[in-house]
């Protein structure tokens, strides 16, 4: 018999069941793992890095020119044309400075940065912030490929790439630390500042030439060979971009040799012996590079610092820069752990009691890195590297050798990374369920450096407030003070700035930047007896105060401005002449004595002085220039004619130099050449209506009647332009 068959049973109707409150709390955790998902973008990351990079810096980016700015970044005559770029390896970064900075790099940035933008310093800053968030992005990269090697030692490098698929956080680890390194408000000084580019640069190169060797080992040896040398190639040449940009490029290579040696197990030792010798190779094309520019006649003053006050000095160097990295508070230029005063009196010493502990603080810090670093785990390799990434950046700048300050915030520019890798290191030992915990603690701290960070930038918006919010915050520097009392001058406000110069001249008696600037603010206030006697003894104290302060010649300058103004040109002369011995190659002293020469004796005695000077200095704008019109005076139009044009070529902005020729060919009919002069200065003006009015006269004698009426009628829209402007401001 057959089996009955099994009754089919029908679904029962139910009513919906509520859902849990715990299930309904799923819906943020599924929204923060979407967040998570798409963070993961490398396209998404990277454009976080740029933006957020670019916002935090945003304040700025309408800053004006502040200290070294207005040198570097406008009158540097090296930055006025780039036929100038192979010149700028035969010079320091300053002409006239103690500072023997060898950074061509920089120089050349600045030749792009006028040759695009003229004197416009929004496109100065642009450029930083982009460097700055570009080095960002690199870092990013780099990390992800130092972690890997860190936490996958024993994985071949092909291998790792695959791995960054499988364990997302390593990238995830990466981008937090160059988030917050972006991000990071210590940082301003190399960022906010125009001429503190140099960290930029050097970080850029160094990272870009790092992983362009990276990218050189992934590529296979047998198709792609000279893919893979063209990748090498490039890789020594961003290293020595990087060294040309700023001399701590010398502890990236060292890093790099480091890391290839001690960690890369898996490379060959054919590749490490072949990138050891092109780092060595790369220094020594760079020191041969550094005997390019002329020796410094006047080496740096020494501070005469015994060995033991030098340790005491790099322990509060580490614990000044320790306490900035976890909070950047109290920020500005000029800090410094040394106080003098503080040996005076116990009074004194209680008042620099916060110094003092900056070295307890110190020795905190390097033992944090020394426990962490012996601590096992599986971080332990992050930490010990970013503890040796931090120290090697540190040290160099911990006081071991004198530099130009006892701390800078922008020479936390390199070694903050490693800080930061340290304290990834410690992050990576926390269990998995802290994961959280530490995405949240990251977030927050990019939100917090980043309101910092823009609280920070707009110190640097003018001068005048830069200054003041310097000595505000503790940067009680007479460069400061003594900068800021000369903006009152130009301000109007004399009795401020007398008083703020008198009181600088209290604390440092021999400080010529501010006895000059207080002599010329008498001068213009009618006190000139008093005026003249302090240029005088100004002037006589040069051969003393010249070998502790740059650019004591001002005083001789200024005292003989003094005599020939009081038609009293033969002392003049004699005070010029005797600053040209002491001060050789001085453009300004030899500018002046050569045009009182020409007014007093003619343009064949003034002649001889800036010949000599240009036909050394053939790059020299101003020179080039004033031999140009010495010539036209004398009636020698070759010459005149060919110095004008080599002046011309020295600044693709100028237009002096063009309107002289086209007045000369003018002079002597010579229209259509007069024509493409003028036009050519029109080219790099156009917005100024008196290159329009020159051209519209050399077009009326050329009987050209309808193109006068048309540029008289730019002309007279750009006045209206110009006067609806001042109206609206």
């Amino acid at each position: 018999m057959l089996a009955s068959p099994t009754p089919l049973v029908r679904p029962r109707i139910t009513h919906p069941v509520p859902c849990p409150p715990a299930i309904g709390n799923w819906a943020p955790i599924s929204r923060l793992s979407k967040l998570a998902t798409y963070l993961r973008r490398e396209w998404l990351r990277v454009l976080l890095l740029i933006v957020i990079g670019v916002i935090v810096r945003a304040p700025a980016l309408q800053g004006e020119r502040i200290w070294d700015d207005q040198y570097l970044s406008h009158d540097n005559p090296f930055i006025k044309s780039p036929l100038l770029i192979l010149e700028a390896f035969r010079h320091y970064l300053f002409l006239d400075s103690f500072s023997a900075h060898y950074r061509p790099v920089q120089n050349i940035s600045f030749i792009v940065d006028y040759f695009f933008w003229n004197t416009d310093s929004y496109g100065f800053h642009l450029t930083n912030v982009l460097l700055h968030a570009g080095s960002g992005v690199l870092l990013y990269f780099l990390l992800r490929q130092l972690f890997a090697s860190l936490f996958l030692r024993r994985v071949s490098v092909a291998v790792r790439d695959r791995a960054h698929r499988r364990l997302p956080w390593l990238s995830m680890a990466a981008f937090s630390v160059a988030m917050i390194w972006v991000v990071h408000p210590v940082h301003s000084a190399a960022v906010d500042y125009i001429s503190g580019r140099a960290d930029s640069l050097a970080f850029l190169f160094a990272s870009a030439g790092w992983l362009l060797f990276l990218r050189a080992q992934r590529t296979p040896s047998g198709s792609c060979r000279i893919l893979r040398g063209s990748l090498y190639f490039l890789a020594a040449v961003s290293g020595l971009l990087a060294l040309l940009s700023r001399e701590i490029a010398c502890v990236w290579l060292a890093l790099f040799v480091a890391h290839l040696l001690l960690v890369e197990k898996q490379v060959r030792l054919r590749t490490h012996i072949w990138a050891v010798a092109c780092c060595v190779a790369l220094l020594a094309i760079y020191m041969g590079l550094r005997y390019l520019p002329e020796r410094l006649t006047t080496p740096m003053p020494d501070a005469g610092w015994s060995g033991p006050l030098r340790v005491v000095l790099m322990a509060r160097t580490l614990g000044d820069y320790g306490r900035l990295m976890i909070f950047p508070g109290n920020l500005h230029m000029e800090r410094t752990v040394f106080n003098p005063a503080a040996c005076r009196s116990n009074a004194d010493w209680r008042q620099a009691i916060g110094i003092e502990y900056l070295s307890v603080v110190g020795l905190f810090v390097l033992a944090a890195l020394i426990c962490g670093s012996a601590k096992r785990g599986r971080g332990q390799p992050a930490r010990i590297f970013g503890a040796s990434w931090f120290l090697a950046g540190y040290l160099p700048i911990s006081n071991v050798i004198q530099l130009d300050a006892t701390v800078a915030e922008h020479w936390l520019y390199l070694p903050s990374v490693g800080f930061l890798i340290f304290l990834a290191g410690c992050a990576v030992e926390l269990p998995v369920r802290y994961r959280r915990v530490v995405g949240a603690f990251v977030s927050v701290a990019v939100i917090a450096f980043g309101v910092r960070s823009v609280v920070r930038s707009s110190d640097w918006v003018n001068e005048e407030t830069f200054y003041k919010r310097t000595l505000a915050a503790g940067g009680t520097s007479t460069r400061v003070a003594a900068n800021l009392a000369q903006i009152y001058v130009h301000r109007g406000d004399y009795v401020a700035a007398e008083k703020m110069f008198r009181r600088v001249l209290e604390i440092t008696p021999d400080y010529p930047i501010a006895c000059n600037n207080l002599a010329g603010l008498l001068f213009q206030v009618g006190k000139r007896a008093e005026a003249e006697a302090m240029f005088d003894s100004s002037a006589r104290a040069a051969a003393q105060t010249r070998r502790e302060y740059p650019r004591t010649w001002i005083a001789a300058v200024n005292l003989a401005h003094l005599r020939h103004t009081a038609k009293d040109d033969k002392a003049a002369l004699a005070i010029l002449e005797n600053s040209r011995v002491a001060y050789p190659d001085i453009w300004e002293i030899i500018s002046f004595e050569s045009e009182v020469l020409r007014e007093t004796q003619g343009a064949d005695a003034a002649l001889c002085l800036v010949e000599n000077f240009a036909r050394h200095n053939w790059w020299h704008y101003g020179a080039a220039l004033a031999l140009g019109r010495l010539y036209a005076q004398k009636g020698d139009v070759t010459r005149a004619d060919t110095s004008l044009g080599h002046a011309s070529w020295l600044d693709v902005h100028d237009t002096e130099a063009l309107n002289l020729i086209a007045l000369i060919r003018l002079r002597e009919n010579r229209l259509e050449d007069a024509f493409a002069a003028q036009r050519r200065a029109v080219s790099r003006q156009p917005d100024e209506p008196r290159q329009y009015l020159l051209l519209s006269n050399i077009l009326e004698k050329m009987g050209r009647a309808d193109e006068v009426r048309a540029t008289l009628a730019q002309v007279n829209r750009l006045q209206a332009f110009a006067k609806s402007q001042a109206a609206a401001n």
